[in-house]
């Protein structure tokens, strides 16, 4: 009798070189993604011992977390920025390792630009120092962060060894409602479960909600998974997964093409398979959210006020957001808002921000910034004409980069001040020191943007 197997066991199995009694496994790993913040350190490492990058061509680099976004045709001012891109550079070209440098045609966040190049394909491991590679995910693929000394071992060997995850699957059936996004439904999840809930997990994302999705769409769900703790996440590969990566750069061809499409069928879960650990919940019930606190898991609908809750933890969060339990953030002035990072910047955000802010204006107290996610995404804004939209509507579009993410550049929410951000993480200082972050979908920043204040998008549109 055949074993039954997941998703997540058919890609894994595939990979796994030798096994260690009771122990770690030694995992083969298809592609390495790099950029300038976690691979200096490796790099040193290797030379220090005198170990060469075992397999260059598996390797691909860009420039993301330090670089500017405004003037990237000058000198980067910042000296620990410029730095860092120069070593970059460097080790790239002593090490024959394809590199996207700032202001190539192909350069932007790593998990964003892989993709669109057709870097990223079905059935794949791939592996990068930042831990939402889990984006990846998104076609079918075992993409996890993995940390600078890991790096090294990849550099080294192009394998990994590690213990192999538990797994777990979310469920999502049912028809949205108008105006609830991807993004909406991981953070509905993450709300649900709590942000340990996917330790040691990997997790696959199944039901229609997730097949209906586009492939921008599920990339966003899977890169939040490591906010619920999971290592990865996955959503199966099928015909809009086929259909995105062909005909990309780096995508197979022809004959090729339509082999690897037979073998990519073969890859979703066997009905029967059995999951360490399962969730559902129902489409109807998720509507727009917003975060409230500084985790992702502190999320609520945006119509719902904050809960109570008498945790230390809680009020500490409360008390830096400087928010009350019980109160509602409808109404909130908010002075900045966001729409980038490697979760929301892809030309699909950029659609949903220009459709709602079309014929409409900035509020005269907030500062939107508008950051694409690669140099693509950047010329298909101008190309589409999205960009005279947000000019017209006084948002300043930027150049591609990490951006407000992080605050690892020039772009940050000064201290004390409210960001509606599209990005991943509200951690206390993540987009600069004491700012304060509330995660939301591009439709709900494009909205607080033009409103100066979050509303409830919903009653907008229904």
């Amino acid at each position: 009798m055949t074993t039954k197997k997941t998703l997540f066991d058919k890609v894994w199995d595939s990979h796994v070189v030798s096994n260690i009694t009771n122990g770690p496994q030694v995992l083969y790993i298809d592609k390495h993604l790099i950029h300038e913040v976690t691979s200096p350190q490796a790099f040193n490492e290797l030379e220090d011992r005198g170990i060469p990058v075992f397999r260059p061509k598996q390797i691909v680099a860009t420039a993301d977390h330090n670089t500017p976004t405004l003037h990237q045709d000058q000198p980067i001012k910042d000296a620990l920025s410029r730095k860092q891109l120069e070593q970059l550079s460097e080790n790239c070209k002593k090490n024959n390792i394809t590199l996207y440098e700032l202001g190539h045609k192909y350069n932007g966040i790593v998990h964003v630009m892989a993709p669109e190049l057709g870097v990223t394909q079905p059935g794949l491991t791939m592996v990068c120092g930042d831990s939402h590679t889990s984006t990846h995910g998104a076609f079918g693929a075992i993409a996890f962060g993995i940390g600078t000394s890991q790096v090294a071992q990849v550099f080294a060997s192009q394998c990994l060894l590690i213990t192999k995850p538990k797994s777990l699957r979310v469920s999502v059936n049912g028809k949205l409602k108008n105006g609830v996004l991807p993004k909406d439904v991981i953070l509905y999840i993450i709300s649900k479960l709590g942000t340990n809930s996917g330790t040691g997990y990997f997790c696959e994302y199944a039901g229609n909600v997730f097949e209906d999705m586009s492939m921008e769409g599920r990339m966003t769900v899977c890169n939040m998974s490591i906010e619920m703790g999971a290592r990865g996440g996955m959503i199966a590969p099928d015909e809009t997964t086929f259909n995105y990566v062909k005909g990309r750069k780096f995508a197979p061809t022809g004959d090729d093409f339509e082999k690897k499409v037979v073998y990519w069928k073969t890859l979703p879960t066997d009905n029967g398979a059995q999951f360490d650990q399962e969730y559902s919940f129902d489409a109807e019930d998720i509507e727009p959210m917003i975060t409230y606190g500084t985790n992702p898991g502190m999320g609520i609908k945006i119509s719902e006020n904050i809960p109570v809750d008498e945790n230390p933890s809680f009020k500490k969060s409360l008390a830096y957001m400087d928010f009350e339990a019980g109160e509602s953030l409808i109404n909130k002035p908010i002075n900045f808002v966001f729409i980038g990072s490697c979760t929301n910047s892809r030309i699909e955000d950029f659609r949903v921000a220009a459709n709602y802010i079309k014929g409409k204006k900035k509020a005269d107290n907030v500062t939107a910034w508008l950051v694409p996610g690669s140099k693509q995404v950047e010329t298909q804004i101008i190309k589409e004409g999205l960009k005279t939209v947000f000019d017209e509507a006084g948002f300043e579009l930027r150049q591609p980069g990490c951006s407000a993410c992080l605050a690892m550049n020039d772009d940050k929410i000064p201290q004390g001040e409210y960001c509606v951000s599209t990005s991943n993480r509200n951690f206390e200082g993540r987009q600069g020191q004491g700012s304060r972050t509330i995660l939301a979908s591009p439709l709900v920043a494009a909205a607080t943007a033009v409103e100066g204040k979050i509303i409830d998008i919903s009653k907008q549109l229904n």
